[in-house]
């Protein structure tokens, strides 16, 4: 029943993160919000629902190694799993503002993470508080920085069609499904850990940071299979940059998140940090503007060596 209650709960999740960002956008676009700072704001925020809802969900239930845990092993995915799996299908362009906005802003939210957890063994509501503010001047920059970018973010504009009714239908099947995917995915986690003698740390570092990246591994793999070359690494880089300063400032503003397992600072963020480092140098390597083949195994070299050593 909890395996149900599992996999139940990230079908849900998923469900509700793509109908918040539909009636998200649909409404922005009804308030004659451009195209830009809807994709660079309300669908940021948006498909960063699930992972918000299952942190703050965990650590309200003091399972805070799910709630940090959860972040740490996806951003480790979002790199070593997703950027890698899709440069060894099909190579991926760097953005021209990679190396001075999204390189440098996901390597100093990470530190400040490191920095806040070890403080007092605790990310404190003030903490939160900053990671939040960074995260709004990350997204400021971003929007100065792309006003002068002449590519068009690509943003559904069928959207803006949809009826009020229909939004407000979405809303709530979003709501709910949240609640509901949340609900079940920490329990089922939470029970399946205790059955199983695994701890909760393993259970977030892996299964449930996974699952709550299967949306963006799908969608990625896709597009590199149909080799569409809207894939950037800056918005890849900005799914890690999110993790961090809304999903963990968020929820720590609401309710401080402590740190239970020690291996999160001394084993696990540190992965996290060098995996998000290595970016720098692995793009400094090609001579084409984009991450390739040999990059994107050596990414998922990585990632399979962190499973490893986490599961083993």
């Amino acid at each position: 029943m909890d395996y149900v209650l599992l996999i139940i709960g990230f079908i849900l999740l998923v469900l509700g993160g793509e109908f918040l960002v539909r009636s998200s956008v649909a409404i922005s676009l009804k308030m004659n919000i451009s195209k830009m700072i809807v994709g660079l704001t309300i669908v940021s925020f948006a498909t960063s629902a699930p992972e918000l809802i299952v942190s703050l969900k965990a650590a309200l239930d003091e399972h805070s190694d799910i709630a940090l845990g959860n972040i740490i092993g996806s951003n480790i995915a979002n790199i070593g799993l997703i950027l890698g799996l899709v440069a060894m299908i099909h190579p991926i362009v760097i953005g021209r503002f990679f190396k001075i906005l999204h390189w440098p802003a996901m390597i100093i939210m990470s530190l400040l993470m490191f920095l806040f957890m070890q403080s007092e063994l605790v990310v404190s509501r003030l903490e939160g508080l900053a990671l939040f503010a960074l995260i709004s001047l990350f997204v400021f920059l971003l929007i100065r920085f792309r006003s002068k970018d002449p590519d068009a973010d690509e943003i559904d504009d069928t959207l803006q069609q949809i009826s009020g009714i229909k939004i407000f239908f979405w809303l709530t099947i979003s709501a709910l499904s949240l609640y509901f995917g949340s609900e079940w995915l920490v329990e089922g986690a939470v029970n399946i850990a205790s059955a199983h003698g695994v701890s909760e740390r393993v259970i977030s570092l892996t299964v449930i940071a996974v699952g709550t990246s299967l949306p963006e591994l799908s969608a990625s793999v896709l597009a590199a299979l149909k080799k569409e070359k809207s894939i950037s690494l800056g918005n890849l880089i900005g799914s890690n940059i999110f993790n961090i300063g809304s999903v963990i400032g968020l929820t720590a503003m609401i309710h401080p998140i402590k740190v239970a397992s020690n291996q999160l600072i001394d084993s696990d963020i540190w992965w996290m940090i060098a995996i998000s480092f290595v970016v720098y140098p692995l793009c400094l390597l090609s001579k084409k503007r984009n991450i390739g083949p040999i990059a994107g195994f050596s990414l998922l070299f990585a990632y399979t060596t962190y499973l490893y050593f986490t599961l083993f």
